[in-house]
């Protein structure tokens, strides 16, 4: 870490200096994030492409499932390119706009994959429990009015927690992490930052756990449905779980994720930032494989294209 400079002295560039325990052994971290890059960056590119390039998958569910493998693709691009160079290379610079930036990324594009799941949540309910109404409400000028609050909420919150963070003096530039994660980068502050951690509170509540508690209530009522129907929606429970495992793993890394600067001191530095790191970059991977596997009609579009010959995006 370095000296303390003067009062009236800000740091705006850093050195994100994550993993430095490691030694002589941290340029090996490159290779299992190198390849879960990769894995991402495939299985997404798969998954859009057999949602963009096969008609029978342009209904609205599937429709919410390429947005998701778009976000999923998006945000490992934010942050693992550079975090490879500077595992591999030392590469550690990077400047406060750029910090912040990437952070605003970072977390735009995670609100946006919290806000997904609760509109694919919406899109099961009418399917399930207002059919009748479903194509009604699943219209773009009809479903808009379900866009527009969310994204204008996680859009808020996360231009307000980067704002402050870029309004703060920095007393000290090393960065205890591979990414500029916000309270990594904040608790470098020389002042007070108890409004720094009211406003991550507020986003973390009025963002996932809003969004969680909605999801919730959403599936209570499709399976209150699905119960006094009988077994005439077996394939749209099939869905649902889908939507339920993705739910559960990416809501659980962000809380588990959330809580690590919390109990900090229990834990090495290290681990709290592989936990971060993988909170992240797992979901990227793992949600393309999930939906491509246990969704029927994605599955069979992919074995198709296999057993024709036809070239994928790669």
């Amino acid at each position: 870490m370095t000296d303390h400079p003067a009062n009236n002295i800000t740091y705006t560039d850093f050195k994100l200096n994550g993993f430095h325990s490691l030694g002589e052994w941290r340029p090996l971290l490159f290779i299992p994030f190198f390849l879960m890059f990769v894995l991402s960056i495939l299985a997404n590119s798969t998954l859009i492409y057999l949602i963009k390039s096969q008609q029978s998958l342009h209904s609205p569910m599937y429709v919410l499932i390429g947005f998701m493998a778009f976000s999923d693709l998006t945000l490992p691009m934010v942050f693992v390119p550079n975090m490879l160079l500077n595992l591999l290379f030392y590469w550690t610079e990077i400047s406060l706009n750029g910090c912040l930036i990437q952070m605003f990324c970072i977390y735009f594009a995670g609100s946006f994959h919290s806000t997904l799941l609760f509109w694919m949540a919406l899109d099961r309910y009418f399917a399930i429990c207002k059919p009748l109404y479903y194509h009604k409400y699943m219209e773009i000028g009809s479903f808009i009015k379900f866009v527009v609050g969310p994204v204008m909420r996680n859009a808020f919150l996360v231009v307000t927690m980067v704002s402050l963070a870029g309004k703060l003096s920095y007393c000290t530039n090393v960065i205890d992490h591979c990414l500029c994660e916000h309270m990594a980068l904040v608790q470098l502050a020389c002042g007070d930052i108890s409004i720094n951690n009211i406003v991550g509170l507020l986003s973390a509540f009025l963002i996932p756990t809003t969004d969680f508690i909605l999801i919730t209530a959403s599936y209570v009522v499709i399976f209150v449905s699905v119960f006094k129907s009988g077994k005439g929606h077996l394939k749209a429970i099939n869905t649902c779980i889908t939507h339920l495992i993705v739910m559960t793993l990416s809501l659980s890394s962000a809380l588990i994720a959330f809580l690590l600067y919390r109990i900090s001191n229990h834990i090495s530095s290290s681990t709290r930032i592989f936990i971060s790191i993988m909170y992240l970059l797992v979901p990227s991977c793992i949600n393309p494989l999930i939906y491509g596997w246990r969704t029927k009609e994605i599955r069979q579009t992919f074995l198709k294209f296999i057993k024709t010959g036809k070239v994928l995006p790669f």
